[in-house]
């Protein structure tokens, strides 16, 4: 039995992982036919079911941090999950950053101590699943544009602080998507931009309607 998830029913291969519980349950309402919840222990709330296409979905909360994502992945591979793309939200480091925009994770980069417990050192870049990104670009097409993210243990951050390729900081990408290689799983990420350049907030009707788009791109790959 893993550490921290108590499944209540069989989870699916395939997951989108979502920080916030409530977002994971706007994402199960959104994409699946018949959602039920697979997990509720520690508040990380996790829904299973079956997408309109007849694909089996489980779409899971990580928590805040990459420490508490990397956990739950490990987790989630011990309950069979092979692949994953994580749906979540970025500060944009540069001035033209628009909140509510879609970044699609080319390269993210280590910007905090934690990411050594994972393996990568200091703005080392962590590469996402190849397979995962090529059909979130089709997908996406132009809703999207590809960009270099730092994850940071802490946000917010100063944008001086940050490497300078990244385009946008978060907390969490550089621990899934180093984790997931460790333990064998093809992850991938999508993120929204929730403030902008300007430190302008994303307001919470437009941000839910960015997080749907994301989750049915992020569906829609596991459908090959």
């Amino acid at each position: 039995m893993p550490a921290r998830l108590r499944p209540s029913t069989p989870l699916a291969s395939d997951a989108i992982l979502v920080g916030d519980p409530g977002r994971s349950l706007l994402l199960a309402q959104e994409l699946l036919e018949k959602p039920r919840m697979s997990n509720h222990a520690r508040g990380l709330w996790g829904y299973s079911g079956r997408t309109p296409a007849d694909r089996e979905l489980t779409i899971q909360a990580t928590g805040m941090g990459g420490p508490s994502a990397a956990l739950v992945l490990a987790d989630l591979a011990e309950l069979g999950v092979r692949r994953a793309v994580r749906v979540g939200t970025c500060a944009g480091l540069e001035p033209a950053s628009r909140p509510g925009e879609l970044l699609l994770v080319a390269e993210a980069l280590a910007a905090g101590g934690s990411a050594a417990a994972f393996g990568v050192a200091g703005r080392e870049a962590v590469l996402p699943d190849p397979v995962l990104l090529e059909r979130l670009q089709d997908e996406l097409g132009g809703e999207a544009r590809a960009a270099t993210v730092a994850s940071f243990d802490a946000l917010p951050v100063d944008a001086a602080a940050a490497p300078p390729a990244a385009a946008a900081a978060d907390m969490q990408t550089v621990a899934v998507l180093a984790r997931g290689r460790q333990l064998g799983i093809a992850v991938a990420a999508v993120l929204i931009v929730s403030e902008g350049g300007g430190h302008v907030a994303l307001a919470d009707e437009p941000l839910e309607a960015a997080a749907k788009s994301a989750g049915r791109a992020a569906s829609s790959v596991f459908s090959t």
